[in-house]
């Protein structure tokens, strides 16, 4: 039994309600989990603008999606994981690359580095493993990048653990289970 079940827009805030317009119109529709997000305006503003901030960082679509990806991973999330399969499909990404994302590995080095720190962050709940940060370090990011980084592991982790607390009806198609 869901005891948060998703919102339709009459039973958000005006605040929430302009934030769906703006979402359906930019994607056409708006997601049950951001619907969910939306009893609180602040909630859904902060998400967002954190979302938009980060965008404009070092990180590319790609090395973000993978980040999505792992977190989501770690934390069990199917509607994250569904919802990221689909959009790192939409950006170009193999299906190899995609699941190679959610176990944590890869083979270029850069976006391996960027993997396996997130992954430890998620894991570890912050208290990484310093040869990873060290790793990540030495490929080229600096003390910025690293702030980035986690300001995305915690994005990702904030929705995870909405559908977590929710169990709101995924619907995005279902990620395939991993081996």
């Amino acid at each position: 039994m869901n005891i948060i079940n998703v919102p339709s827009r009459e039973e958000v805030g005006q605040d929430s309600q302009a934030i769906f317009d703006q979402i359906k119109k930019a994607i056409g529709k708006v997601p049950n989990l951001y619907a969910a997000i939306g009893y609180s305006s602040h909630a859904l503003k902060g998400l967002l603008g954190l979302e938009e901030e980060l965008n404009k960082g070092v990180f590319t679509a790609k090395e973000k999606e993978a980040v999505n990806l792992v977190v989501s991973e770690v934390n069990h999330c199917d509607y994250c994981l569904a919802a990221h399969t689909m959009m790192a499909g939409m950006k170009g990404i193999s299906k190899e690359d995609i699941l190679s994302f959610r176990k944590g590995s890869i083979d270029d080095p850069r976006l391996n580095a960027i993997l396996e720190l997130a992954k430890s962050i998620s894991e570890q709940k912050g208290d990484v493993d310093p040869a990873k940060l060290e790793n990540f370090l030495a490929v080229g990011f600096d003390n910025s990048a690293v702030m980035e980084l986690i300001g995305l592991v915690i994005l990702r982790t904030f929705t995870n653990y909405v559908f977590a607390v929710t169990k709101i009806p995924v619907d995005f198609p279902l990620a395939d289970k991993l081996d």
